[in-house]
């Protein structure tokens, strides 16, 4: 055998390591969702069920007040759970990130920044203008899409019914939203890197190398609607959940992204690395999970830098920045 048919049959053996690999974690995502789903006798998934149903009677009691308080509006109500709480959990989890982005402080945050010198402070102009963005995509995209998605959901079932779904049923629910959404955003994220898209579309929500926060919804408005709206609202719409459910995984996903996006690798916080090295790269690490970069090979890059070393739950107070810092630039 010759030396180019070896290294041909090394590198096929790579790609089906990664696909395999690829495989077993899509199978891993899918399975945790369903064995969540019938663990009902795990210690932690016994533990969040005496939150959701022990204190059940306080959720379904504070639910029945809405309903009363609303007089039965489930227009009132969904726009309530599906659009007004999430935006005041984007707004406050934001305020609190542009004030430590605008002055700098305090350090014990700082110190976690990802990208050392950048946004060191930022821009009070560039922030503005992407503030305003965010607020016209929530205003004029967001909100009609709400209104249509309540619609369909009304064809579909009751998102707005009396009783509020058990906590099994929830967390099945879940599983499904968090593997629609990774579809979704990471196919539809690599179309709006499309050569002939990227430049009059995507290219406004590149303007941030080093992001913040409130960049995560800072895009054109075609972007808002494929990559942050939709990913996030088809799951729901499949499953016809209530809108508990909705508001609750509406928070979940911003909450994600706005971890990925806020520039600040925090103990005890999922890492940004993955979603920072793509602003930072631009063609590596499309998705959520990861799942479908490593399906596609495009983590390669990042899997040889050391952001892919950092790239773990940090357990202590130590910057990673600190324990695993960058490799010395090589000089000429």
């Amino acid at each position: 055998m010759g030396k180019s048919e070896t290294t041909a049959l090394q590198e096929r053996r790579v790609q089906n390591d990664q696909v395999w690999d690829s495989v077993k974690k899509t199978a891993f995502v899918i399975g945790t969702g369903l064995l969540t789903f019938a663990a009902f006798r795990n210690t932690l998934t016994w533990h969040l069920q005496v939150f959701w149903g022990a204190s059940g009677d306080f959720w379904q009691a504070l639910w029945g007040r809405l309903h009363k308080y609303y007089g039965g509006n489930e227009l009132a109500l969904y726009c309530l759970g599906a659009m007004t709480i999430p935006s005041l959990f984007f707004w406050t989890y934001n305020a609190v990130l542009m004030v430590i982005d605008l002055t700098g402080r305090p350090n014990f945050i700082t110190r976690y920044r990802i990208q050392q010198g950048k946004n060191e402070p930022v821009d009070p102009e560039k922030l503005k203008s992407a503030v305003k963005v965010v607020l016209f995509n929530q205003f004029f995209v967001s909100f009609p899409m709400i209104i249509l998605m309540y619609a369909f959901m009304k064809w579909r079932g009751n998102p707005c019914g009396t009783e509020l779904p058990t906590f099994h049923w929830v967390l099945l629910e879940l599983s499904v939203f968090v593997l629609v959404e990774e579809i979704l955003f990471y196919y539809s994220h690599r179309l709006f890197h499309h050569p002939s898209i990227y430049k009059r579309v995507h290219k406004q929500h590149h303007e941030w190398t080093a992001p913040v926060g409130v960049v995560s919804l800072y895009a054109h408005p075609l972007e808002h609607i494929l990559s942050n709206m939709l990913p996030s609202m088809v799951g729901p719409m499949l499953m016809g959940s209530h809108v508990a459910t909705i508001m609750l995984w509406f928070c979940l996903a911003l909450f994600t992204t706005i971890v990925s996006h806020c520039g600040y690798h925090l103990p005890f916080l999922p890492s940004p690395e993955f979603h920072d090295f793509h602003h930072l790269k631009f063609n590596q690490c499309y998705g959520v999970l990861g799942v479908f970069d490593r399906l596609h090979g495009t983590d390669l890059i990042f899997k040889q830098t050391k952001a892919y070393e950092r790239h773990i739950l940090l357990l202590n107070f130590t910057p990673l920045i600190q324990s695993i810092p960058d490799s010395p630039k090589k000089t000429e």
